[in-house]
């Protein structure tokens, strides 16, 4: 009973507050109004009266009863207040419209504006929603705003975006032999290296009495699997947000792959011979010998989820379009083009590894010898993404150590180049160990350290320091940084311990003297996505990621300039005129 008379007076406290002249009625605080100007655009907004503000997250106007869309707003700029982004002057929105479906003659539709506003003096209002009757003739529409608007006055889309968008107004053909070509200068990234050596150990295996014909039809059953498996991964990625490949990062799925490309290469080294029971085979088979085939198979299709590329931006711009459509047909249709265009050159290497495979002998002891040290090397690859830098500097060393010795490295009556070819594994691989020694852990300059700064009178030379990112793991963690950082530029980077990509951002690009300098103007925020977890998930869902790497830019305001978004790697110079844009 208490309680309910400490509500009623606080009830007439307020409403008595309200009356006396204290506080504004909402009708005297918020004074929305929406017309169309003689541009065709929608002006509307809302009139503020004294001491009041409205949140600029709560403010959205949309339109019903109508197939126009709007294509662009025009927002004043809010400022900071008590951590908040508000509105204190009566703010005013420009709505661009856009005729999707080429309406003609008047159209008559609604505009719905909601917002949310305080007063200075301490009262929050409830949520508004207002709805304006309005008609426009369609004809008044600039050219600027229809489907013939021209590419230079088109609103900037990001890379992936902008393929988002090819799907959407393509025909079918042009859209998959555009994705075709895609798929192809994929192929070319070091994300699809290790599958070399995969495909050409799987047609090696296969061992006496391999033709071309079926090291070709081995290849295409090797791609197709691939491209079945990054077409389904796709499309549930597009659907339903999640990131299929970052799933199969676990450290056990890792371990277990990476076994079995050592037991691969063990049976290249001729230990043993892998393959299924022959009475599986049979019954399989149906008396006809495609044991092998379901091998290959298997092979391709867990070789895209786990040692595939990380997402560039046409695989990007396909998931975006799934996720933002639905239509999973026509994404799936252009991530299988794709995929087919990434296994055209691996259908070469597999037919190449068929068609000239030397007779049984020596030197077929030497090429399923080089195949085995192949596997080893995708195993140590595939435990980057889990394991010390440093112990994955010490296992490729100890490869190379034993693998140049295997060639004859100290012997002197060898063929030439095959010597050459061992000599220089052979000082590469103890440079990786003199490495491991020093700490270092760079595959790439392993002897780094030796370049250390030149002092002069106990001052270091001028070099730039290493850049550095604060590591977030949830949207809460992020918030608070761009809460902390107003008036700043951010960088956010997408990365993850499992991402080839990332590694070649990192070590490359990031590593770069003039990109460096020009990333300390930044603040520097890293989203490590590497456990794959609930919080990480979400924080790449609220961004429209759908997987590593990816650079997102924060404008002074906190605001995501979405049209400077990249997706995948991208080389120093590139990125530094990308950095001098913003």
């Amino acid at each position: 009973m208490r309680f309910i008379i400490k509500i009623f007076i606080l009830m007439s406290l307020t409403m008595s507050a309200l009356y006396s002249g204290d506080f504004l009625m909402p009708d005297e605080a918020f004074k929305p109004y929406a017309k169309v100007n003689e541009n065709a655009q929608i002006q509307t907004g809302v009139i503020l009266g004294k001491d009041i503000y409205i949140y600029a997250e709560k403010m959205s106007a949309t339109l019903k009863g109508t197939t126009l869309k709007i294509k662009e707003t025009q927002k004043p700029v809010s400022v900071d207040h008590e951590g908040e982004q508000v509105y204190t002057l009566s703010p005013e929105f420009i709505l661009t419209l856009e005729n999707p479906e080429n309406l003609s003659g008047v159209q008559k539709f609604t505009l719905v504006l909601s917002y949310q506003g305080c007063s200075e003096m301490g009262l929050c209002y409830n949520p508004y929603v207002k709805e304006f009757p309005l008609s426009l003739d369609v004809s008044k529409l600039s050219p600027q705003t229809t489907q013939t608007t021209p590419k230079s006055s088109q609103v900037e889309l990001s890379e992936s975006d902008a393929i988002a968008d090819t799907i959407k107004s393509g025909s079918i053909g042009i859209i998959l032999l555009t994705f075709l070509g895609f798929g192809l200068l994929l192929a070319m990234t070091p994300c699809v290296f290790p599958m070399i050596p995969i495909i050409s150990g799987v047609i090696v295996s296969q061992g006496e009495g391999l033709t071309t014909k079926k090291a070709f039809a081995l290849s295409i059953v090797y791609v197709l699997s691939m491209a079945v498996a990054y077409t389904i991964a796709g499309v549930l990625a597009g659907l339903f947000g999640a990131n299929l490949q970052a799933a199969l990062q676990m450290p056990w799925v890792i371990y277990s792959f990476s076994l079995v490309f050592v037991a691969l290469a063990f049976s290249m080294f001729g230990f043993y011979e892998l393959k299924l029971p022959d009475s599986l085979v049979t019954k399989v088979s149906s008396g006809s010998n495609r044991g092998g085939y379901i091998g290959v198979a298997i092979m391709g299709f867990l070789s895209a989820l786990i040692v595939g590329p990380c997402v560039a931006a046409p695989l990007a711009g396909a998931l975006v379009y799934i996720g933002q459509t639905g239509d999973a047909v026509l994404g799936g249709m252009a991530l299988f083009s794709m995929s087919i265009g990434m296994g055209l050159p691996l259908i070469a290497v597999g037919v190449s590894a068929g068609k000239f495979m030397p007779k049984p002998g020596a030197w077929m002891t030497m090429v399923s010898a080089i195949f085995g040290v192949m596997m080893l090397g995708v195993a140590i690859w595939m435990l980057e993404k889990i394991l010390d830098p440093s112990i994955i500097m010490i296992m490729y060393s100890i490869l190379g150590i034993g693998f140049s010795l295997y060639l004859g490295v100290f012997e002197k009556d060898h063929h030439f180049f095959k010597h050459s070819v061992a000599m220089i594994i052979f000082i590469y691989s103890i440079s990786l160990f003199i490495g491991f020694l020093a700490g270092s852990s760079s595959m790439l300059k392993p002897l780094g350290f030796l370049n250390q700064p030149i002092v002069v009178q106990g001052v270091a030379s001028q070099e730039l320091k290493e850049i550095s990112f604060e590591v977030v793991h949830s949207i809460e963690e992020l918030d608070a940084i761009l809460a902390a950082n107003k008036g700043k530029k951010i960088l956010l980077d997408f990365a993850a311990d499992w991402c080839t990509s990332c590694k070649e951002l990192e070590e490359i690009t990031f590593a770069d003297a003039d990109v460096k300098a020009k990333m300390s103007e930044f603040v520097l925020v890293r989203a490590d996505v590497t456990k794959n977890t609930q919080k990480e998930k979400l924080l790449s869902k609220k961004y429209g990621v759908f997987g590593p790497p990816a650079l997102i830019f924060f404008d002074e305001n906190g605001e995501v300039k979405k049209a400077k978004t990249i997706i995948g790697f991208i080389a120093p110079d590139e990125f530094l005129a990308h950095l001098n844009t913003l």
